[in-house]
């Protein structure tokens, strides 16, 4: 995302040529899976891609203008609380002690290990670090949705499906942001536009693919904590690219989040929520 706003690209394309590079690479899969796939799935199924990667997509590249990444990391980190959250209120699951516990625990190794980088950089706009808690609660419900009516279905297909439908706006919005129009012969468009591909591929196809695998074989709470680990590939890429410190404070931190993951997944007979 940052690399396609240094180089001439708006956030709306970006978000939407992510969409469509993730369905143009899974459309082979989506065709195939037609025949397959129950018709009176099909409008959950474009309602997931739509909470799980559409509007996401959009939400976290317009708040990335401005906001700093390490708070947008943080920010992310809300997506199990309100997994929880809205699995208690609208789809009526229960939630063991434990993994609230442990969610609560690796949110505050989070936050404590985005705070090891130093100052976190504040916006004056609010509506910025809104938007990012607003993707949280779609990738909250998302999950929620994905748990209650598609565990049954083939992830890949699911993800095929969810993508390319959801890539039809996408190519639309490419066209009328000019998108279609833009100098290809300009080196800088050519790097933003292969750096939202790649984003496209990998950061939203495959990693889709796999997410629905997640929520079907581990289920909501575990799958949702994906997101603590983040953190872990950012501090990863930081030492081995740009030669960032690992300190003593960093590790800790780390361990507080591991541990957090492991207490959630601890097995425990008591729930909160609301009993169906």
């Amino acid at each position: 995302m940052k690399i396609g706003l240094e180089n001439k690209l708006g956030p709306y394309q970006i978000a939407a040529l992510r969409i469509v590079a993730a369905g143009a690479l899974l459309l082979p899969i989506a065709i195939k899976a037609l025949g397959k796939i129950p018709v009176s799935k099909l409008p959950v199924i474009f309602l997931s891609g739509a909470l799980g990667s559409f509007f996401p997509a959009f939400l976290f590249c317009i708040a990335e203008q401005e906001l700093d990444s390490s708070l947008a990391g943080m920010l992310n980190s809300l997506t199990p609380i309100f997994v929880i959250l809205i699995g208690a209120l609208f789809f009526k699951k229960e939630t063991p002690a434990n993994k609230v516990t442990g969610i609560l625990i690796a949110f505050a190794g989070s936050i404590l290990l985005v705070l090891t980088k130093g100052p976190i950089k504040t916006t004056d706009n609010l509506i910025n670090p809104m938007l990012v808690v607003l993707a949280t609660v779609m990738y909250g419900t998302n999950v929620n949705i994905v748990s209650k009516y598609l565990s049954n279905l083939s992830s890949i297909q699911v993800a095929a499906l969810a993508l390319t439908s959801n890539a039809i706006p996408g190519i639309l919005i490419l066209y009328f942001t000019g998108f279609f129009s833009l100098s290809f012969s300009d080196p800088a468009i050519i790097k933003g536009t292969v750096a939202s591909i790649v984003l496209g591929v990998g950061g939203t196809a495959i990693a889709t693919i796999v997410f629905y695998n997640l929520v079907k074989r581990a289920g909501v709470i575990f799958s949702s904590m994906v997101t603590y680990v983040i953190p872990f590939v950012a501090i990863i890429l930081g030492i081995y690219f740009y030669k960032e410190d690992f300190n003593w404070q960093k590790g800790a931190c780390m361990v507080v989040i591991l541990f957090g993951v492991y207490w959630a997944n601890r097995r425990s007979k008591k729930a909160i929520g609301i009993r169906q």
